[in-house]
């Protein structure tokens, strides 16, 4: 299933996209796709419904209709720093011995579609195409041989960036550097995992006004799913709706030689195999 949240900012409604790309309105069935939604009782309920029978939402999405983030009320947006070894590299920084973890607050995060805004006094805001993994059934110190059994499905998130403050700012605020408003672009659906098969074999990428940075495949990654998932609940309580954002590819801003960085009025456009598209419009905060 594609599980989404429609309608104004602020007043999303749960739905789902059928098999002909229309929305379909679950409002009647739950209340957001969040919680206890999200685990797998809860997804099993959505998955007997009869998607013909549910009401039909005038719009196309991401057109004239817009979307929200595909998660509601998240409780921790965790995120896993340098974690393909070539976004490392051009960095200037080592491969980790174990994942780097930070978190984005959850006020950053924003639907797939909507303006994403250049702090002011930013120099340096940057972006970063990475494959958001959805908690379903909650837990702590889950072995890594169980830990997929833990996930709901998966999204594509951009992690934007403020370098200087994430790098340099008081020997670096990687939380602060990585939280400002609008900072976590969500969506555009949540695709459940039954319908990944493999979530190591995924191809993600990301333009910028057309020029294409990012081009990658979660395969590189340096640790996989699994292994985060497991990693994490070894201190922190895993629940219904976390979302775990698991690192980039190269093609950052940072990267480029000389480094290139947002501006306002640019259009950024990313996606990731099978599990849809984003494209934001930059504005200055």
């Amino acid at each position: 299933m594609k599980l989404l949240r429609y309608g104004p900012q602020g007043q999303e409604k749960p739905g789902l996209l059928d098999a002909q790309g229309r929305v379909r309105d679950l409002s009647g069935v739950v209340s957001d796709i969040a919680g206890d939604v999200l685990t797998p009782e809860g997804l099993a309920r959505i998955a007997q419904l009869d998607v013909d029978s549910l009401p039909l939402v005038a719009g196309t999405p991401q057109q004239d209709l817009r979307l929200g983030a595909c998660v509601g009320r998240v409780g921790k947006f965790i995120c896993i720093g340098l974690n393909y070894a070539d976004h490392a590299a051009e960095s200037g920084m080592p491969v980790p011995a174990e994942p780097v973890v930070f978190s984005k607050w959850t006020s950053a995060i924003v639907g797939p579609n909507d303006a994403v805004e250049i702090p002011r006094g930013s120099q340096r805001t940057d972006w970063e195409v990475e494959l958001g993994v959805v908690i379903g059934q909650g837990g702590r110190y889950i072995s890594e041989a169980d830990a997929m059994r833990h996930v709901a499905g998966y999204c594509v998130i951009n992690d934007v960036s403020e370098r200087e403050v994430q790098l340099e700012r008081g020997g670096g605020q990687w939380d602060k550097g990585k939280g400002c408003d609008t900072f976590g672009p969500t969506g555009p659906w949540l695709v459940t995992a039954d319908e990944v098969p493999d979530p190591q074999a995924l191809d993600l990428w990301l333009e910028v006004d057309g020029r294409r940075y990012q081009n990658g495949n979660t395969r590189t990654m340096v640790f996989g799913v699994a292994q985060l998932v497991s990693h994490l609940s070894q201190f922190m309580s895993l629940q219904p709706g976390d979302i775990i954002s698991t690192g980039t590819p190269p093609g950052v801003g940072l990267g480029q030689k000389p480094p290139v960085y947002l501006v306002a009025g640019q259009t950024m456009r990313l996606g990731i195999g099978g599990l849809g598209e984003q494209q934001q419009r930059t504005v200055q905060a």
